[in-house]
């Protein structure tokens, strides 16, 4: 295994820091690390995604194809962060999502039948299994939100303050496209900002 891998993983786990020496053992046997090329799909609609995958190195975005034949962006995924579409996960029904890598990425798998397994063993496994699933609750309730309370620009500015290390790294039709707008309303929306 290339000495990076391995420093991800060890960087990976050292998020656990509850984890007792039999709980790393489980763990450890149980990730796998894989690079991706730009423009790869780390999974596609219509199948199950069987483990969840975690951002070691590079961006994602999670988009759906609407009934025009629209791609829609739902979420950017940077480094740090899980990218899973994590109700179909949890249910192990086919997605309706795809997640594709903006960048070359390193990714970080546990598969679902080992992510059982530790539940069914460790009790801590059960407790950090909770918190990734209200991180990624949170995650989507604030989208949902911001679409209802919040309009283009304020929507524009809360990405921006929120997302200042991704910022440069998409382009403006996929941000367009995650606030729910035209290209075009966002460089006015640029536009009026940077005039202020």
């Amino acid at each position: 295994m290339k000495e990076t891998f391995k420093k991800y993983l060890e960087s990976y786990i050292s998020l656990f820091p509850e984890l007792n020496l039999e709980e790393i053992k489980f763990m450890r046997s149980c990730l796998t690390i894989e690079e991706y090329a730009k423009k790869e799909f780390l999974f596609e609609r219509g199948k199950i995604q069987k483990e969840v995958a975690f951002v070691c190195e590079g961006l994602l975005r999670r988009y759906y194809i609407n009934e025009k034949g629209n791609k829609i962006t739902t979420g950017f995924v940077p480094e740090n962060n899980y990218a899973t579409d994590y109700p179909s996960f949890i249910r192990q029904i086919p997605s309706k999502y795809y997640i594709e890598c903006l960048e070359p990425s390193v990714i970080i798998k546990l598969p679902y039948d080992k992510i059982q397994e530790g539940y069914r063993k460790f009790k801590s496994s059960e407790m950090y299994g909770r918190l990734i699933a209200e991180y990624v609750l949170t995650v989507q309730t604030d989208r949902v939100e911001s679409f209802l309370f919040q309009n283009a620009e304020e929507r524009y500015l809360n990405f921006i303050n929120q997302n200042k290390n991704i910022i440069n790294r998409i382009s403006l039709t996929h941000l367009a496209s995650y606030l729910g707008i035209e290209r075009q309303s966002l460089s006015r929306i640029r536009s009026k900002i940077a005039k202020k």
